[in-house]
């Protein structure tokens, strides 16, 4: 469901901000079921090559399935299964967040990235700058409390322009820009978007108990009123920063 909700329309976007064209070796870094590598892959062929990695093997499975002209790996974006100087563009598109040690996996886009290449990183900006996702938030702090909230907001947690500079200085990787580019989520309707968050590991997966979550789809709709249509659809802006950085900068 994240997929055509959010994830998606990114793709291009990221591929945009890498300058990534034919003829190139490109490395997704938490690629997922695969939606940035494939749109990679798309604008290197003929005659180049995407590689996907991820720590998630049943990712990787549905990756394989759909997508099988990827090069796909199982593994840690702290410790990339690539020799030095490997790939022309590396790009990592809302997984930076959920890396156990930001710093080390930059280090490692750094290292296996060539002389002239270029890193595009995509991370979710500010919730409040979400307001439909700001006002489930609130309806969970409401409900639930902190820890809950905190779990929920998580995905946003990079979502400081200043911050993610320091963070990629921290690295060695000087010279990075930060770009911010406005987008929308949609779901076919509330419940579809309380499920999809509720079934997401990295946010409120096993954060709810079955009661809890009847709670919350009572309390969740008069919040998100306002962002739904005629058809019964909800949608709202889920604006992105994407961090670019080439190595002749450095």
């Amino acid at each position: 469901m994240f997929v055509p909700a959010l994830f998606g329309a990114w793709a291009a976007v990221v591929c945009a901000a890498a300058g990534i064209a034919a003829r190139q070796r490109v490395l997704d870094v938490a690629c997922g079921t695969g939606v940035l590598a494939d749109a990679a892959r798309a604008r290197v062929a003929p005659n180049g090559s995407v590689s996907g990695l991820d720590a998630n093997a049943e990712m990787l499975v549905v990756a394989r399935r759909e997508r099988p002209l990827v090069d796909w790996h199982l593994g840690r974006a702290e410790s990339l299964p690539f020799a030095d100087a490997s790939f022309d563009r590396v790009v990592s598109q809302f997984g930076l967040m959920f890396f156990d040690d930001r710093i080390a996996a930059l280090r490692e886009m750094r290292r296996v990235l060539r002389p002239g290449g270029r890193i595009a990183v995509a991370v979710w900006d500010a919730l409040a700058r979400s307001p439909g996702y700001a006002a489930l938030a609130a309806v969970l702090a409401q409900q639930f409390g902190p820890t809950v909230a905190a779990a929920f907001a998580a995905p946003f947690v990079l979502g400081d322009a200043n911050g993610l500079l320091d963070l990629f200085a921290a690295a060695g990787l000087g010279g990075a820009q930060v770009s911010r580019h406005d987008g929308p989520v949609r779901f076919a309707s509330i419940d579809a978007l309380l499920a999809a968050e509720r079934a997401c590991a990295w946010t409120l997966g096993g954060v709810l108990d079955d009661g809890e979550f009847e709670r919350l789809c009572v309390a969740a709709p008069d919040a998100l009123r306002g962002h739904v249509d005629a058809t019964g659809a909800i949608s709202f802006s889920l604006p992105a920063l994407i961090v670019t950085v080439d190595t002749t900068t450095r």
